[in-house]
């Protein structure tokens, strides 16, 4: 998920929006057309892919809820409960609960993306009789999203027992470079869900959310709205994201600073990141996270660094520097550790977020990137490649397994 050059092509407290409020009466608006993100769903690939692993049942099921609603309440209820049994049902099939619905592998982080599209493109183009405004439609995309992201069904057992961590990943991304993308930080939010972890201070409920890779619903400030009622209550958090060939990277230091690459929907955005209260916005931001421990642990078979490096313009100067070891007095952020898209952008607004709690003394917080996320020797041509093989699913589990390890040496440092 960075702007840097890898194989797939790069990778306060913040006032938060409440729920997206349904618009009162109005006359129906005519339904939109499907986005750039969801048009991919008429492609082969992401058909296989639903097919494959069973979840090609959970739009028309959605369609059913939603033609028997007779009014904007009862959709809302159609469209939370579809939302929150895709979410589980993802969550099941990743941890080995329930049938496999086919024979692509329970790690597969790529059903969950594609039935979410298909759930949202039925929304989007939903007309029915009773009328349905702007507002209102928003209003279902909104609860959609969130229901089937796990952000609405975070939880954590009462008492001191267990140590409690917040992991996030993200959706596939660069889908027209190669449209069988998966990314194995959402396969991790998948894998890891809802379940304890052992560390070296004791056990660990580990919950998590996935993230849309859409620069407008980071306006829309849809990591605060997210992350906001938990980071008070939990011992440590980690955003993490896919970034560079061969290595997981702990990222340093994050900037307030958009790149401009494309994101799902093909819109890039350039420009200093907006956050709520811009006068106080730094242009850096630091990770809490037990780097060095992080580091030096053995966690699996992917080196770890403790990643420093940054991009500035200097204090007083014009054009962009790269210094490896972290930015300098006064400068202007252009890229983060982790560059300058949307997995640069989660880690500053997660850690701004934190700072402005006033927890960055006493919550251990940050970003890590995963490797990229390859497919086996000999199945690289997106245009003749399978949507599998077992060095993909391989190289996952293995990502997946190391990320679980790498938390457990944070939460237990």
């Amino acid at each position: 998920m960075t702007s840097l050059r890898v194989r797939i092509g790069i990778l306060g407290l913040a006032l938060l929006a409440g729920p997206v409020a349904p618009a009162g009466p109005a006359a129906a608006a005519t339904a939109p057309s499907p986005t750039v993100e969801e048009r991919r769903l008429d492609q082969a690939v992401p058909r296989e892919i639903l097919e494959r692993s069973g979840f090609d049942t959970v739009p028309p099921r959605l369609h059913r809820a939603l033609g028997a609603a007779r009014s904007y309440p009862q959709a809302r209820k159609a469209v939370a409960r579809q939302g929150s049994a895709l979410w589980k049902r993802a969550v099941d099939r990743a941890q080995g609960r329930g049938p496999a619905g086919g024979d692509l592998s329970r790690d597969d982080d790529r059903p969950l993306y594609w039935a979410r599209l298909a759930l949202t493109r039925e929304v989007r183009t939903w007309e029915p009789s009773f009328g349905l405004s702007d507002g209102q439609r928003a209003a279902l995309l909104d609860e959609l999203e969130r229901t089937s992201r796990g952000q609405t069904a975070v939880r954590y057992p009462a008492g001191e027992r267990l140590k409690r961590v917040l992991v996030t990943g993200f959706d596939p991304f660069t889908l027209d470079r190669d449209i069988r993308i998966s990314n194995p930080s959402g396969a991790s939010a998948l894998a890891l869900d809802g379940t304890v972890i052992e560390t070296a201070d004791g056990p660990a409920r580990v919950e998590t959310v996935v993230f849309p890779v859409r620069w407008q619903d980071f306006t829309d400030r849809t990591v605060e709205r997210a992350l906001a009622p938990y980071l008070k209550r939990v011992d440590l958090f980690t955003t993490v994201s896919q970034g560079r060939v061969g290595r997981f990277d702990v990222e340093r230091t994050n900037g307030a600073w958009r790149g401009g690459f494309a994101d799902n929907d093909n819109i890039g955005v350039t420009g200093t990141v907006p956050v709520a209260d811009p006068g106080s916005q730094p242009q850096w931001t630091t990770t809490t996270l037990p780097y060095k421990a992080i580091v030096d642990a053995d966690t699996g078979r992917f080196p770890v660094y403790d990643h420093t490096s940054v991009t500035e313009i200097p204090a007083g100067g014009t054009q962009p520097v790269v210094r490896p070891d972290g930015p300098t007095p006064g400068s202007t952020a252009r890229a983060g550790g982790g560059g300058d898209y949307l997995s640069n952008e989660i880690a500053y607004r997660a850690t701004l977020l934190r700072d402005r709690l006033g927890l960055h003394d006493v919550l251990p917080g940050g970003h890590v990137h995963t490797p990229v996320l390859e497919f086996g020797a000999g199945n690289t041509d997106p245009a003749t490649g399978a949507v599998t093989d077992p060095g993909f699913v391989r190289n996952r589990l293995d990502i997946i397994a190391q990320v679980r390890a790498i938390v457990a040496v944070a939460a237990g440092s």
